[in-house]
């Protein structure tokens, strides 16, 4: 190999990426290791990689506080390994054993991983976790019994202890689902593709080509779905079948309700219903764990399977039954004790190995769950629109738990408003929701419990629903903050049960997005009252001014949870109960309140109403500033800072332009800006407001002729940051405006507006507001 072709394959085998410290950062972090690890060919290990990373991603933007760096990398041995490094590079960090806040912590990460390890320097951080490459021995599949020797599994015995997957001590397997699987499939939907034949006394005869067949549960509590504990199974009845002799042989698996369902066959029809065959159905001797022999049809098993007689043994793990193995016949008194015994050492052996199994599929599910849970958590805290969220829930429980979902809202009433409704079949949508508006949803609840409230609706609109009425289905109450907001009701068809994982699923997901919805709710109750204020705060509508074109700007920052300081007003002082006059004045005034909040807002108010009607007593532009600047004095420690532009405009005599009477009170310097391009500063700073007591204010007096423009604006203009630069440093604005030659004052304002928004990446923290006059 050239050394530019090690070079390349080096490149191929090391891929990194930085992200900034931001929410949003979490998921793409995910995202690049799936996308990296799916170029290298290695999808099998992805659920786990991105799940670790996850956790490390989380720490660096909670913790830590600063960008970080991913890099994946392939061993020599083909071994994947992931490092999530940070600029923070403090050891404070938690270890193995010990609790982290918010479960973000290096337990799972030394669960998920086969190694890990924290690395420090004097700059940054770094975690890194190494998971073996996919096939390798660290990843076996549950052992299958051996034909050959039905007392070896693999050729030698293996142990609880041994068994590759098992938790060790102090480690918890959480309930789930398996992502591969669709929730949504009824548990006796796996087919029996095994033939027989009948003889004439009905008794079933197998073909003399065997053919095994799987029937586990697809959503069922066993989660035994993987390939390797089906061929697992498979293998086992074949070996019984062969191993006894035998017409046909099963295993049955135990529910969490203890039902009996078909685990695996061979020589069994494909339409053998087990019905309600349970763990209490059978005798003393599968309870106690001996096996048995039974020689008639008398037999529960024998009955459900249509078998004359049968050789069964039970399948236990520390002191649980699990399942039982049989070996059916067509012919009464078929099998002796002798061939009990002999499937009792099979059983034996395969209890170890479906033990194995089923802790395999508990930590991939466990897996599966916690990676569900995490990018639920993450979609539900990415909005704040409680409609929106609500859509969310519903649409992460279909399908994947239920067939259909409906959020119930509520009211101050206590009545219950239905919301939202989302089915995975969309043409059935509409029905469910007619159902659902006049079905009973019942008394309150406080906890998750089954739900028959469509059986309240009336019976035409349940015959117009079709087979949706007959559905079951499973109430969450969505609790936040100590009190009832809604209800989750999530539904199945009649056949096919909620298995216990679903409703513990769906029961944690309801207590996460009720704190969502809740949080949405709140946040949209305070945007809601926060743009009431801000429209008070606002004046109603700008007037007519003879000779003088009015154009005006206000952009509050943020997203409107907040009341800006910034505002702004225009109004008439004489002349407003007839048609303007030579004697009509007109005031103007641009404001800015240190801060935001109801604090800002409230002298926000104050300064408005009081120029307002001060102006309204005739008193002059330097008379109303000193009052205002008293008044905000008085109000102690709950006054704030004020710069204040404030103007008095009069129409000259022959109509050539407007004079403009102003002030400038610690605010941003108005600018003139004249027909041939050059821009002039109109007036000189003076003291602002709610700091000196008896200051003097002077007025400055503005011929603003024909073609000129008086543009005057906030600091959320002139201090618009992009980077460490901002736009009104080194005269910007100034040049900014010299742009808007021949412009008139609504496309000058429009313009200044652009600029803003477009000077820096991100969005504005400052209010805008800004005030265009145009001499016409």
């Amino acid at each position: 190999m050239t050394a530019r072709a090690k070079d390349e394959q080096l490149e191929r085998q090391a891929v990194s990426a930085t992200f900034p410290s931001a929410a949003t950062s979490v998921a793409d972090a995910r995202r690049f290791v799936r996308r990296v690890l799916a170029e290298w060919g290695m999808e099998e290990a992805a659920d786990d990689a991105v799940l670790a990373t996850s956790e490390l991603a989380t720490n660096a933007v909670t913790y830590a506080g600063t960008s970080f760096e991913v890099a994946c990398r392939l061993t020599g041995e083909g071994d994947i390994q992931v490092e999530v490094r940070d600029l923070h590079p403090t050891r404070a960090i938690a270890m193995p054993g010990m609790n982290a806040s918010s479960g973000r912590g290096l337990p799972s990460i030394a669960r998920l991983a086969a190694s890990w390890g924290v690395t420090y320097d004097r700059r940054t951080k770094g975690v890194w976790f190494r998971l073996p490459k996919p096939g390798s021995s660290n990843g076996t599949a549950p052992p299958r019994v051996s034909s050959e020797d039905p007392g070896l599994i693999n050729g030698g015995p293996v142990t609880a202890e041994t068994a590759p997957g098992r938790p060790q001590a102090g480690d918890r397997a959480r309930p789930g689902t398996d992502e591969r699987a669709p929730a949504s499939r009824s548990p006796r939907a796996a087919g029996r593709t095994g033939q027989a034949g009948r003889h004439g006394d009905g008794a079933a005869r197998v073909h003399d080509e065997p053919e095994v067949t799987s029937g586990l549960p697809a959503g069922g509590d066993r989660m035994l779905r993987s390939p390797a504990a089906r061929n697992s199974l498979e293998s086992a009845v074949t070996t019984v079948r062969d191993v006894l002799d035998a017409d046909a042989a099963a295993v049955l698996l135990t529910e969490r309700d203890g039902r009996l369902v078909l685990g695996a066959a061979t020589g069994l029809p494909g339409d053998v219903p087990l019905g309600e065959l349970s763990v209490v159905n059978l005798g003393p001797d599968a309870r106690a764990g001996e096996p048995w022999v039974s020689s008639d049809a008398s037999d529960p098993i024998a009955a459900a399977l249509r078998a004359r007689s049968l050789a069964a043994a039970p399948l236990e793990s520390q002191g649980r039954l699990t399942g039982v193995v049989v070996a059916l016949s067509s012919a009464p008194g078929r099998f002796e004790e002798t061939a009990a015994a002999r499937l009792g050492r099979i059983a034996d052996e395969m209890s170890l190995s479906l033990e194995k199994a089923r802790v395999g599929e508990l930590e991939r599910s466990w897996r599966g769950w916690l990676s569900f849970v995490a990018e639920a958590s993450d979609l539900l805290a990415g909005t704040l629109d409680q409609e929106r969220t609500m859509a969310l829930v519903a649409q992460l429980v279909v399908p994947r738990l239920s067939t259909w979902c409906a959020v119930y809202t509520t009211a101050e009433t206590g009545a219950a408003r239905l919301a939202y409704v989302w089915h995975a079949d969309e043409t059935r949508a509409d029905g469910l929701r007619e159902l659902l508006e006049h079905a009973d949803p019942g008394p309150s609840m406080d906890s998750p419990g089954p739900w028959h409230g469509l059986a309240g609706a009336p019976q035409e609109v349940r015959a117009a629903a079709g087979p949706t009425a007959a559905d079951q289905a499973f109430a969450f109450p969505l609790i936040a903050r100590g009190r009832r907001i809604g209800t989750i009701v999530i539904g199945r068809p009649p056949g096919d049960r909620f298995p216990r994982s679903a409703i513990e699923l769906a029961e944690e997901l309801s207590r996460r997005a009720a704190l969502a919805i809740d949080n949405a709710r709140l946040y949209s109750e305070q945007t809601a009252m926060s743009s009431a204020l801000q429209r008070s705060l606002l004046p109603p509508a700008i007037p007519d001014i003879p000779g003088l074109e009015v154009a005006v700007v206000y952009e509050p920052a943020g997203e409107g949870s907040e009341v800006g300081g910034d505002f702004y007003d225009v109004f008439e002082t004489t002349g407003a109960s007839g048609p303007a006059s030579a004697a009509s004045r007109w005031r103007f005034a641009i404001g800015d309140v240190c801060g935001t909040g109801p604090e800002a807002a409230a002298v926000t108010g104050l300064a408005r109403h009081a120029l307002r009607i001060l102006a309204a007593e005739n008193l002059s532009v330097p008379d109303v500033l000193g009052r205002l600047n008293r008044l905000i004095l008085a109000e102690g420690e709950r006054g704030r800072l004020l710069t204040l532009l404030h103007g008095e405009i009069a129409p000259r005599s022959r109509r050539d332009g407007v004079s403009i009477r102003l002030t400038s009170a610690g605010h941003p310097p108005p600018l003139i800006l004249n027909p041939d391009g050059k821009v002039t500063e109109a007036a000189s700073p003076q003291p602002l407001l709610g700091v000196f007591d008896g200051v003097d204010f002077r007025t400055e007096t503005v011929q603003l002729r024909r073609g000129q423009v008086l543009l005057c604006v906030t600091d959320g203009v002139t201090e618009r940051r992009s980077g460490a630069r901002l736009l009104g440093d080194g005269h910007g604005l100034e040049r900014l405006l010299a742009g808007c030659t021949g412009l008139s004052a609504g496309a000058v304002a429009a313009r200044i507006q652009r600029a803003v928004r477009d000077f820096g990446p991100e969005p504005s923290g400052d209010d805008v507001a800004l005030i265009v006059l145009r001499a016409s």
